[in-house]
């Protein structure tokens, strides 16, 4: 439908995906629908907050893994700097750990990438009349994987160690002691079932809980 035969009030969307193709296809199908307008986009995590607070966005489409900053942590803070925007998290990524992570933080709803676009643009309006939308089968796995058995220092550890840091560094970027870090570590090793904190960290991020 021809922009100037839009309702007077469209749905306002920002739009954070940092695949410039995928953001501009979402875009372009998202902004051909007669009620919903696409105000802002951006492809990094560290930058929603700042333009959802110019755009003034009713919704916000997020994805997960961004440069710069998560779109969980940025969901988390849109809650209380931007608290009349509905939060719709968009990823590839249908993991259970980040369902619960998203619905902490606040989202109104979650989705996995691959379903028809038409889908996408009912849910964006679905949770701005306040409702929440969750993809059905994650919705079932989640309940049956159970609550993140991390914590939040136990997580900070395992995702300084993703790129193979040494202890040494770990603790200097999370500004503590080596055995502190060695402590963490050795816990969550413990309870992702696995030899060291490689396979615990790449374990962790398959479940979604980092």
């Amino acid at each position: 439908m021809p922009r100037d035969n839009r309702p007077v009030k469209s749905i306002r969307v920002l739009l954070a995906e940092d695949q410039g193709m995928m953001r501009g296809a979402l875009a372009l199908l998202l902004g051909m629908e007669p009620d919903i307008e696409v105000v802002a986009q951006v492809g990094r995590g560290d930058e929603i907050v700042e333009r959802a607070l110019v755009a003034r966005p009713d919704v916000a489409l997020l994805d997960i893994e961004l440069p710069g900053r998560s779109g969980l942590d940025a969901a988390a803070e849109l809650r209380d700097e931007v608290p009349d925007c509905r939060v719709l998290i968009l990823t590839t990524f249908g993991r259970p750990g980040y369902l619960r992570r998203a619905m902490e933080a606040g989202a109104a709803g979650f989705l996995v990438k691959d379903g028809p676009v038409e889908e996408l643009a009912e849910a964006v309006r679905t949770v701005l009349r306040g409702e929440t939308v969750i993809d059905p089968a994650l919705a079932a796995a989640a309940l049956g994987a159970g609550p993140n058995p991390l914590t939040a220092r136990e997580r900070e550890a395992l995702s300084a160690a993703v790129d193979g840091a040494t202890i040494a560094d770990i603790a200097g970027r999370l500004r503590l002691s080596e055995s502190t870090v060695r402590n963490y570590l050795s816990s969550a090793i413990g309870k992702t079932g696995t030899r060291n904190r490689l396979e615990a960290a790449r374990a962790a991020r398959q479940q979604g809980w980092l």
